[in-house]
């Protein structure tokens, strides 16, 4: 059995199939569906899609770092609001992305600082979305990590340096489609790295697997990731499936 740790499922891309690819989902081994929030605007679909899918999905709050633009502080207070609720198993998706534009670079750095905070007060971990920013990040952390963060970084497309900086600031790394493309080079070190460190993930609808590449991805492309993980360690599939299940249940207590 599996769990997709990162999943935009209630996302409008599946408006015309999302039952179906929860089924699909279910077909193949994925048991539990982790749903993390990107902004205000997805509160709503995200929260009605967990409630009618309660048994196999779980759900995270978060203000992702696209959604920091001049009214962030609005938006934030949104999310706090949101984070008394008692249904949350993480905070996310929240981090820095300075890839297309670093006008709110310092916002950015506000929101994530705060929202650690809340992840430490209520005893939860965090999904990181980081992007072109790992320097950055790691500078962050360092100064927040006080024994209680922990989490994981989602998405992970790092150099073996910078996967082993993030272990050892006591995170783990989310694996999704990207492991597949030819140009990625965390499979080229991935033997390196201990399966106890790694989750699996899709991200979806973005970041299709090969061969899936070109179309939507969805929660049961997330096999093609463990196939990966499993041919580059030279290990069976099912340890993959055992240990990234178990490593995922650890880590946002499920």
């Amino acid at each position: 059995m599996y769990i997709d740790t990162h999943s935009h499922i209630y996302d409008e891309a599946f408006d015309t199939d999302r039952e179906s690819a929860f089924q699909r989902a279910l077909s193949v081994g994925v048991e539990t569906i982790l749903l993390p929030n990107t902004d205000e605007t997805t509160i709503k679909p995200m929260i009605d899609f967990y409630e009618s899918h309660q048994e196999n999905c779980k759900v995270m709050m978060g203000l992702h770092p696209e959604g920091v633009k001049d009214d962030y502080k609005r938006h934030l207070s949104v999310i706090e609001k949101e984070m008394e609720k008692k249904c949350w198993v993480g905070v996310g998706e929240i981090g820095l992305d300075l890839y297309w534009d670093k006008t709110y670079e310092k916002q950015q750095v506000e929101v994530l600082r705060e929202q650690l905070q809340w992840a430490k007060q209520l005893h939860l971990p965090v999904a990181l979305h980081t992007r072109e920013a790992f320097e950055l990040m790691f500078k962050i952390l360092e100064h927040e990590q006080d024994g209680s963060l922990n989490g994981v970084f989602h998405c992970f497309n790092g150099t073996e340096e910078q996967a082993n900086i993030a272990i050892g600031l006591g995170f783990h790394l989310g694996l999704g489609g990207v492991i597949t493309y030819k140009n990625c080079d965390v499979k080229n070190y991935l033997a390196n790295i201990s399966l106890y460190k790694i989750i699996l993930e899709t991200d979806d609808p973005y970041l299709p697997p090969v061969p899936y590449r070109g179309k939507r991805n969805e929660p049961a492309y997330m096999i093609e990731v463990a196939k990966k993980i499993a041919e580059v360690k030279g290990i069976d599939i099912k340890e993959v499936a055992r240990v990234t299940t178990d490593n995922a249940r650890r880590l946002f207590n499920l």
